[in-house]
């Protein structure tokens, strides 16, 4: 039988063996025989051939994974309050919690997944890029509070409770609580969510930091009330002009501190 007499006849015993199928019928039997292949033969030769888009070797595009939640300069997510600003924020601190992450203190996949083949060289280039960028400041939803609550969070903020042996957060973030160099980042300006997550999260062990954790020993003395408190009214001052953190050793911490202790030790 002549070859394209053949061919006819084996579309005509196709068509009407499939006949009775649905289109996924037509589609399984089609791919289970072959008869696809020569589609897709062309389809792959066409992708081989293809030249790969070229993607410029800069700082701006290794990051994108960083600014697609944090924005492109480092703002913070203009959606969503969880994702905190870096813009401003010491080096040192942006890289420590880089390293908290590889070495599983912080818990969140994401940020693991993403800093966990970072060199301490590379993660340094990324902190120093969001460390210097200075961009504004937006607000972020608070949530409807009595003043006696905000009254509460303004107390802990300033002036702490000493019978619950509760430092005042300005005493380690500053009295314009934007932090010191190198390893306390600043208050002022963060969403409410984020600053009642993160204290969350010391409480339930998804975040810590270097032994002793002064944090997390501030955050279990927290009631749940106090916690809504300080979140809201840190988040509801208004940024004053100068955002920069406080110099190194201009603060004497209450509590002894790893991170601070640690300093030399830290490799930074």
């Amino acid at each position: 039988m002549p070859q394209h007499n053949r061919r006819r006849r084996s579309w005509r015993v196709a068509r009407a063996y499939t006949s009775g199928m649905g289109a996924r019928g037509r589609t399984n039997m089609a791919m289970r025989f072959g008869w696809v292949f020569p589609v897709a033969g062309l389809l792959a030769g066409g992708i081989a051939h293809a030249d790969p888009p070229s993607v410029p070797d800069t700082l701006q595009q290794r990051i994108a994974a960083c600014t697609s939640c944090h924005g492109v300069h480092g703002e913070g997510s203009s959606g969503s309050g969880f994702f905190p600003r870096l813009a401003g924020k010491p080096a040192g601190y942006l890289v420590l919690q880089m390293q908290n992450f590889q070495r599983g203190l912080r818990k969140y996949a994401p940020m693991e997944y993403t800093v966990r083949p970072l060199t301490l060289n590379y993660m340094q280039e990324i902190a120093a890029y969001f460390s210097a960028q200075q961009v504004p400041y937006a607000r972020k939803p608070l949530p409807a509070l009595a003043p006696s609550a905000l009254q509460r969070g303004e107390q802990l903020v300033t002036a702490g409770d000493p019978a619950r042996k509760i430092p005042p957060c300005q005493a380690c973030h500053g009295k314009q609580l934007t932090g010191a160099e190198p390893f306390v980042p600043g208050l002022v300006g963060l969403p409410y969510d984020y600053i009642s997550s993160q204290l969350g999260s010391w409480r339930t062990g998804t975040r810590a930091s270097a032994a002793p954790d002064c944090m997390d020993e501030i955050a279990n003395r927290l009631a749940p009330a106090d916690i809504t408190a300080v979140s809201a009214w840190l988040a509801s001052r208004e940024v004053p002009a100068d955002t920069h953190a406080q110099a190194a050793g201009s603060i004497t911490p209450p509590l002894r501190c790893g991170v601070l202790l640690q300093v030399q030790g830290s490799g930074l």
